[in-house]
């Protein structure tokens, strides 16, 4: 399937001279908010209810959705069957799901539902990236973006509503955590992006779906328990089927639990990095001051999959006059000598009352060459859904956390009134 031509154009950094861009945002690095179209818990919260009182089976691990179909009486055959219909074919209703009895259909209907969540807003940039804003059943809200390229396209998922973190260059960090997404509601997003790009079954090819990245709303490590078992389900060789190589998970710098991603899931990893000194990362990455830049350098070079083949990605924003000079490259390349990597350099995507601005397109390149000469690759990420505000850094939802007193409170007004 052929992309529109108009997504051709943002592949190479040449691409940001586009006038289609300079339309958009001026220059390519001036940003401006005025242009963009008008846009339509606790934390480790149990998976919240369905309205209807029907359980969720999307996200149940192999073991679990075995245990339900023995539960009623099942062949454990079912549960193969079952998780062929849900994750290779992508079924949306067990009507769908024609080898199994009708009673048993009818049963399975009564008690379980395979809803994906509530697609609040669907947005389309210029460039083709396309947002969803999720609605989940407890009302809660984060946001996906599908990324198409020429040659494939990513997913970037989201792991929390809010965030644990309060990095200052990001939009997402300006909203308080409300609360961690389950695996179903992590897998979710991916069957909703399948969904709308029509590309089940799993073994249909070729596809625009072929990448997911793990940077969307919420630190991935902070929910470390349902962003791995979400991921473990979309690799199983007999569901969604995607490779850990498509699969990359981006953390600010979780030390401890760096070294359990590589060991138990495997896929690629990208470290926000964002500044050379720890003086800096302390403001602009607050976590540092727990796990300073020594210490996640080493959890790197520790980090089971690193290879020259599978390189760690050191994510870099670009922020004018903080983090830019040629001084800092140099710093950049030796901080992580020896480390396989890349460096992944990011202009800085504005948002409402952002403290920073991106640097100059002259800047970022001189960065880059220097980056370059010292060994390693560093492509600059095109902003892509910038209008929308699906770019690096934007995405943000309105969902609040509520106080325990008052959650409490409306559920046991919600029982009484039962």
């Amino acid at each position: 399937m052929e992309l529109p031509r108009l997504q051709k154009i943002h592949y190479s950094r040449s691409a940001c001279n586009s006038p289609v861009i300079n339309t958009l945002y001026k220059t390519p690095m001036e940003f401006s908010p005025a242009l963009l179209p008008e846009t339509h818990a606790l934390p480790d919260a149990p998976a919240p209810a369905k309205a209807d009182g029907r359980k969720p089976m999307i996200g149940l691990s192999r073991e679990e959705l075995l245990a339900e179909v023995l539960a009623l009486g099942e062949s454990k055959f079912r549960a193969s069957q079952l998780w062929h219909w849900i994750y290779h074919r992508g079924a949306k209703t067990f009507d769908e799901m024609t080898p199994l009895a009708k009673k048993l259909r009818e049963r399975l209907d009564g008690m379980y539902t395979l809803a994906r969540p509530l697609a609040d807003k669907d947005l389309t940039s210029f460039d083709g990236t396309r947002k969803w804003l999720l609605q989940f059943a407890d009302g809660n809200k984060a946001e996906s973006v599908f990324i198409p390229e020429e040659d494939r396209g990513a997913l970037c998922v989201s792991s929390q509503v809010g965030c644990t973190l309060t990095c200052k260059f990001c939009h997402t960090g300006t909203q308080k955590l409300v609360r961690n997404l389950t695996a179903e509601e992590i897998v979710s997003q991916f069957m909703l992006a399948r969904d709308a790009l029509g590309e089940w079954p799993s073994s249909k090819e070729p596809r625009l779906l072929t990448n997911i990245v793990m940077m969307g709303m919420g630190e991935p490590l902070y929910n470390y328990e349902n962003v791995a078992k979400a991921l473990k389900i979309i690799m199983d060789g007999e569901g969604i089927s995607l490779s850990r190589r498509k699969i990359t998970l981006s953390t600010s710098g979780v030390v401890p639990m760096i070294r359990q991603c590589g060991e138990e899931l495997a896929v690629n990893l990208a470290i926000s990095l964002h500044a050379v000194t720890d003086e800096l990362r302390d403001v602009i990455v607050p976590l540092n001051k727990k796990y300073p830049i020594a210490e996640l350098l080493q959890a790197c070079r520790d980090y089971p999959t690193a290879s020259n083949s599978r390189r760690i990605t050191f994510e870099y924003v670009m922020l004018k006059g903080v983090n830019d000079s040629l001084a800092d490259a140099r710093a950049l390349v030796k901080l992580i000598k020896g480390i396989p990597a890349k460096i992944n350099l990011i202009p800085f995507n504005a948002w409402p009352g952002a403290p920073y601005e991106c640097s100059s397109w002259e800047q970022i390149e001189a960065f880059a060459q220097v980056v370059l000469a010292a060994g390693y690759a560093s492509p600059v990420r095109t902003p892509r859904g910038r209008d929308i505000y699906a770019a690096c850094g934007q995405l943000k939802s309105d969902s609040e956390k509520v106080r325990k007193s008052v959650l409490l409170k409306q559920q046991k007004e919600s029982a009484a009134s039962v």
